[in-house]
């Protein structure tokens, strides 16, 4: 297929359709970018650098990908746009030449305890649809086999229309067959309740009883019980009958009135059933999360054995499997099955789930099993399972959009995913990436740079064009392209040794191993070789363990660095004392809040199906406090004008002076030292980019007291140049006596390391065991592992 270029437009033989080749972006303004216009090559593959905050998501998902998605959901009706979210329009002069945007993001899967890897994909309405067909004995159609559907039974008078006349007929005990497990619901694990630990039964309801977060006596719960009559409010919950505690504990939701207002009463557990436990419990607030650690105990469930389904689900069979074992089973070993299965009935079906389980090998996720919770899937994985359903997409000339889909790949990955990229542009689609590797930069067609800086310092194109072109310019990114880290000279000795032995939890094959003190310790492997199962299986939640994950920091506008490090704590209190009022008149969030926006800095007038204008807020011109707690002040400043300080002003600011407060000065210490210095402390959180929210983190977890602090890929979403700043910075964790242990990707931690331990061969049922420990030098002369030779590639050994 001959392809258009931007520099051919003038031929004569040429067609008007042809000259669309270009994405055009004039003045692009969203979040920190500077009025920024560039020309983006239609089927191409470019890629987006800059360090972290310097404005590429804002450009490419914020600009580019929003107002692709925007226009589409345009061309719906308003009744349609009613049930969709509201896009505004980015802040840019003009956008030409858009195609339809799929976005294929960082964002961890939903947390839905009830989804897993089959359902997000398709793959598991295709196997029960194929065991609806095929299994032995045939107990019903696909539903039959979905641990999501409930076995209905019914009786009485059905009704049907039937050319303008209704028939009616009596049916006894139709049953609607469902997969789903009377015992567990379909979870997997039932719960256990610690009475005890929902209340003290030597108290009443008004005194106190009830231990449970936000069940207070004194809001709507309170009302709701009194006006109940189900039981004596002032009465001891020991001496309560056994009626009446049943009606406490386990009462079905029945309507009630109270105070003329019509209410629903529901017994605590299935109320704290429906509230806390339909959620991933690592999703839930921290003091919710916490009682229910303490209150409830989740085991496997007694009749499905953890499986989810029925027993009529279970007992049909295709070649001697069941669906629940078919799902167990490693992908990849998955797809050799579904091959070996001949049915020409069923053709259709078996080429298409056959694609999917393909696709799951091709990259690289072959690992996994379909019944594994979507939840526990890390960054990387949850990115490239999305990837899937695109891989066979008919579609062309669609713009894909990747973030930093190297995310939690081994190099020996990140060469697999190059492939991928290729074969989407090769297909005749523009495929816009932001990433930090060199090895995913090297493949580019196209390269723009932003910067020079992040946050106020960025927001700039500093170069576009090739990468040859980016290597020979004087930008940040250009500098460090080629930078390698080189094997330490001389390494730490360790002062002791975490012991872990038979560790058995996925796909390890019983390992032991000893993870040095006192040093800095890289755990690597490729993807699904074992990592983080040893790691967090085994040494989470030992005394003086401090770990530092994945997960992903959760905030709402009013959040900010300020609130999210508890920083303003001591900020308010130095505020409070010397004025002699209240801190909580130095909250936005409190009594010092703006009445007329409530704290938010600016009001939101919602149109309908139409965007939702924000407009600052006139009362207090968009800082959010009262004009009475702005007269406070401290070291000559007030509230407002602390808050859009950046954090090295800041630093400074509560050092010494007037103004001295050695607890606020401390966490400014960290947030400088993971090189966040540029941000300012009232930042909105949803205003940060992925690796602003990772160090962010980072300099929270690492406050809490602890010997051994445990880095779950601590590089996700840094530039080449933040990479040093972080190797600094877990020198002087090792330094000041701490042990240090990073599971981790990049060549330039691994070489940074005094021991390294690398889990292989495969992944998988191929991976799980230890294919070396040793120091960094060492497993490059040996060479003998995947991780030893593109280590030894990478420094040039």
């Amino acid at each position: 297929m001959s392809m258009a270029t931007g520099t051919d437009t003038e031929s004569p033989e040429q067609h008007a359709a042809d000259t669309h080749d270009l994405i055009r972006v004039q003045g692009a303004r969203e979040n920190n970018l500077k009025d920024v216009s560039l020309e983006i090559p239609k089927r191409r593959l470019t890629v987006f650098t800059g360090v972290s905050g310097s404005g590429k998501s804002s450009l490419v998902f914020d600009t580019i990908a929003a107002e692709s998605q925007r226009m589409i959901n345009e061309t719906y009706s308003a009744f349609v746009q009613g049930f969709m979210p509201t896009l505004a329009r980015p802040d840019v002069d003009l956008l030409e030449g858009l195609t339809t945007a799929i976005i294929v993001d960082q964002e961890r899967m939903g947390a839905n305890p009830r989804s897993t890897v089959g359902t997000a994909t398709d793959a598991n309405a295709m196997l029960r649809i194929l065991f609806s067909r095929l299994g032995q004995p045939h107990i019903g159609p696909s539903t039959a086999f979905s641990f999501n559907v409930p076995t209905r039974k019914a009786s009485g008078v059905m009704s049907t229309e039937k050319g303008g006349r209704v028939e009616r007929n009596v049916v006894r005990d139709v049953v609607y067959q469902g997969g789903m497990c009377p015992r567990c619901e379909g979870m997997g694990s039932v719960t256990d309740f610690d009475l005890a630990a929902l209340y003290d039964d030597t108290k009443s309801l008004s005194g106190g009883a009830l231990t449970i977060p936000g069940y207070s006596m004194d809001g709507w719960y309170g009302r709701i019980f009194s006006g109940s009559g189900f039981f004596d409010m002032d009465k001891p919950i020991n001496k309560f009958t056994k009626k009446q505690l049943d009606d406490l504990l386990y009462k079905e939701p029945t309507k009630i009135k109270v105070e003329g207002i019509n209410l629903t009463y529901e017994g605590l557990i299935p109320k704290i059933q429906k509230s806390m436990l339909s959620k991933d419990v690592d999703a839930l607030q921290p003091h919710v999360r916490a009682f229910v650690e303490r209150a409830i105990t989740f085991t496997t469930c007694p009749e499905c054995g953890g499986t989810r389904l029925s027993q009529e689900a279970l007992s049909s069979k295709i070649d001697g499997k069941n669906i629940a074992q078919a799902c167990a089973m490693q992908i990849s070993d998955l797809a050799e099955w579904v091959r070996g299965l001949s049915e020409p009935s069923v053709a259709p079906l078996l080429t298409g789930l056959q694609h999917i389980l393909d696709s799951f090998t091709g990259i690289g996720l072959g690992y996994l099993s379909l019944d594994r919770p979507a939840g526990t899937l890390s960054g990387g994985e949850a990115q490239r399972t999305k990837m899937i359903r695109h891989l066979g997409s008919s579609l062309t000339d669609v713009t894909y959009v990747f973030d930093e889909p190297s995310i939690g790949l081994h190099p020996h990955d990140i060469e697999r995913m190059n492939a991928l990229l290729l074969q989407l542009r090769d297909k005749g689609n523009t495929v816009l990436v932001v990433e930090h590797k060199p090895e995913m930069i090297a493949i580019a067609d196209r390269v723009v740079d932003l910067g020079p800086g992040a946050g106020t310092g960025g927001g700039t194109v500093c170069f576009e064009g090739t990468v040859e072109g980016l290597r020979g310019s004087d930008t940040i990114t250009g500098r460090h392209l080629d930078d390698r880290a080189a094997i330490k000279d001389a390494v730490r000795s360790s002062s002791g040794a975490l012991e872990i032995r038979g560790a058995s939890m996925h796909n390890l094959k019983d390992v032991d191993v000893d993870i040095p003190l006192g040093v800095l310790c890289v755990v690597t492997g490729v993807a699904g070789s074992g990592k983080s199962s040893l790691i967090h299986g085994s040494i989470d939640g030992r005394d003086g363990v401090v770990v530092v994950d994945q997960g992903a920091i959760r905030g709402s506008r009013r959040s900010n660095p300020a609130t999210y490090t508890g920083l303003l704590d001591p900020i308010r209190k130095a505020f409070a004392k010397a004025n002699g009022v209240k801190p909580a008149l130095f909250s936005s969030n409190s009594e010092g809040a703006c009445p007329t926006c409530n704290g938010a800095g600016v009001i939101y007038t919602d149109l309908g199906v139409m965007a939702t204008v924000e407009s600052t807020c006139e009362e207090c011109e968009g800082k959010r406090f009262q004009a009475s707690v702005l007269e406070y002040r401290l070291g000559g400043r007030n509230i407002a004008e602390v808050l859009e300080m950046p954090v090295t002003e800041a630093e400074e600011f509560f050092n010494d002076g007037g103004a001295k407060t050695p607890a606020a000065h401390r966490i400014l210490d960290r947030l400088a030292d993971v090189g966040l210095g540029y941000l300012t402390l009232g930042q909105p959180l949803t205003t940060l980019s992925g690796g602003e929210r990772q160090r962010l983190k980072l300099a929270t977890q690492m406050a809490e007291k602890g010997d051994v602090y445990v880095l779950d890929e601590p590089t996700t979403g840094l530039h080449l140049a933040d990479v040093e700043n972080l190797l600094g910075l877990l020198d002087r964790l090792v330094d000041s006596g701490k042990s240090v242990i990073v599971i981790e990707h990049h060549q330039a931690v691994m070489a940074h390391a005094d021991w390294i331990i690398d889990l292989g061969p495969g992944a998988g049922h191929d991976g799980g065991r230890l294919v070396f420990e040793g120091t960094p030098a060492d497993l490059v002369a040996g060479r003998a592992t995947l991780t030893g030779q593109h280590l030894a590639a990478y420094v040039g050994a």
